[in-house]
């Protein structure tokens, strides 16, 4: 197997001869948020370019998240719900909501073409350079320089964002910040929990003997307490695309680095008479999957990509690596290990990569699912409130109706107990999203604006960070952008009655009707059942 070809970062020479980019509106990523800001804008006169960090689009939702974590479907509209139906008519039905990583890339290359949108590939991000409140320019590291009057970040990171100096933050702030319920460090949530005393140490009963790989703190006295903030993040992952088909699936490769001990953790849980690392495996069309992560210890790679937003691309190379080594690895050991019960290894066997995707990366996902990126501090900040209904806002640009749902933070020993923290997934009903939460203060930045690092809380973001509403926000940002460039104004002074009007007319879902539902605990847990995005 090859995967000389899979990374998140490859150094490029400076070129010779760099080109000067010059457009309307200049979009910093081609993620999904990217590309619907990008189809909008052209629709309302506006000329644009994509500058994209990698060599591929559509983000994760081109990359193996193809089991769609939409929550209520008459929420979305717009261009998220043009996708929807694009993918209905490649799979010659009316809307499709589970999709194969090559139909979603399809559909976003079709966009990009019919709406003659440039993509310049391998664009790192090196320098922005900002006069009186504005994004003049932004340098790549390859030398080529983009110049717009308008700029949107459309990246998981935020590291335009970042380099324009606006003010963001990294991490879980604490409850007290926002007067949030949900925020911080949080024990005592029952999902995705070790069902049965599993014991951290390499020697069992000796913790002299040292913890098992996997397990990050030891130390009571960094715990913390209920609703503390910290820098820590939820854990990334790889949605891996499997086949059971004979024609079209390939063995898990041994991957290189490879360590069984990474896995002893999981294996001493197996042999406890838990196994359900492979149980979130929702099926797609053709025979495929998105294998996600569930249980204890499964796909997240639990603490071990703190360094991801504020480090260096090298750094960021470095943590890709080791996520795609991880699990591949674990498919490779739950498959040959002999340790593992031999039903686990055959059920485990049964799968493969598929053949027909991710060809040039060796039949793996290009894009590390990045859950949660830097955030940007504005004037007005998403939190739990307005999740839960108890604040209301006057400005929507598209609603939110997935669960608040962060993944596990950090992995950790407890009286001798190994326990996992961080994860909560509370049942919501839809809401809206305020335009004031995607672009910064008017002192920090007058022509930016940023639908996937918007404004939010930790918390409020692990239900906002749906691929779907990504695309609600993106489609938002373009149509802002454009009524900004038409009416020379900044972002700031952009009359929201013509944007809810202009939007309206594309549309897009901007309030929600109490009526639709009876019980939203009830809805989410039919819609979902034990799925976490």
């Amino acid at each position: 197997m090859d995967f000389s070809n899979l990374h998140y970062y490859v150094p490029v020479k400076k070129s010779d001869n760099p080109h000067m980019i010059e457009r309307d509106l200049v979009i910093y990523g081609s993620t999904p948020a990217g590309i619907t800001s990008a189809v909008q804008a052209v629709r309302m006169g506006l000329s644009v370019a994509i500058a994209e960090f990698g060599r591929n689009v559509g983000g994760i939702t081109a990359s193996g998240l193809g089991a769609t974590d939409l929550g209520a479907k008459e929420a979305i509209g717009g261009l998220s719900r043009e996708f929807y139906r694009e993918l209905g008519k490649y799979y010659q039905t009316d809307e499709q909501w589970t999709f194969e990583p090559k139909a979603a890339r399809y559909v976003f290359d079709k966009w990009l073409s019919d709406h003659d949108i440039d993509v310049f590939f391998e664009q790192h991000l090196d320098k922005v350079t900002c006069e009186d409140g504005e994004i003049k320019e932004i340098a790549m590291d390859d030398g080529n320089v983009y110049k717009g009057d308008f700029f949107i970040d459309a990246s998981y990171e935020g590291d335009l964002l970042a380099k324009a100096g606006i003010s963001y933050f990294v991490g879980r702030e604490s409850n007290a910040t926002y007067k949030e319920k949900y925020n911080g460090v949080q024990f005592g949530h029952p999902h995705h929990q070790f069902e049965q005393w599993i014991d951290p140490y390499a020697v069992e009963g000796y913790p002299e003997s040292g913890v098992l790989p996997g397990i990050t703190e030891t130390s009571h006295e960094t715990l913390g307490f209920q609703g503390q903030g910290d820098k820590r993040i939820q854990a990334y992952n790889f949605r891996i695309c499997l086949t059971k088909d004979p024609e079209n699936r390939v063995p898990y490769p041994k991957p290189p680095n490879y360590s069984s001990s990474r896995y002893l953790l999981l294996l001493r849980y197996i042999k406890s008479g838990v196994w359900d690392a492979m149980k979130l495996h929702t099926m797609l069309p053709n025979g495929k999957t998105d294998l996600n992560n569930h249980g204890a210890f499964s796909t997240d790679n639990i603490g071990m990509n703190y360094d991801w937003l504020e480090g260096d691309y090298e750094t960021r190379e470095r943590i890709f690596q080791d996520h795609f080594i991880y699990d591949l690895g674990m498919l490779y050991f739950l498959a040959n290990d002999t340790r593992v019960p031999k039903y686990i290894r055959d059920e485990v066997s049964q799968w493969g990569l598929a053949k027909d995707e991710f060809k040039e990366t060796g039949h793996w996902p290009h894009q590390l699912y990045i859950r949660e990126g830097k955030r940007m501090i504005s004037d007005y900040v998403m939190t739990d409130n307005n999740c839960l209904g108890n604040t209301a806002i006057e400005d929507s640009i598209g609603l939110a109706s997935y669960q608040m749902d962060s993944h596990h933070c950090r992995r950790v020993v407890i009286n001798g107990r190994t326990y996992n923290e961080g994860d909560v997934e509370i049942p919501i009903s839809p809401y809206p999203i305020s335009y004031r939460s995607i672009r910064p203060k008017s002192e920090e930045c007058t022509n930016l604006l940023v639908p996937v690092c918007l404004s939010s809380s930790h918390i409020a973001y692990g239900s906002i960070r749906m691929e779907p509403v990504f695309m609600i926000l993106g489609q938002s940002a373009g149509a802002a952008a454009a009524l900004a460039h038409k009416n020379d104004t900044t972002v700031q002074e952009v009359d929201y009655q013509a944007l809810k009007n202009e939007l309206e007319n594309a549309s897009q879902v901007l309030d929600w009707d109490d009526s639709i539902e009876d019980d939203p605990v009830a809805r989410m847990e039919a819609t979902f059942g034990e799925n976490q995005n």
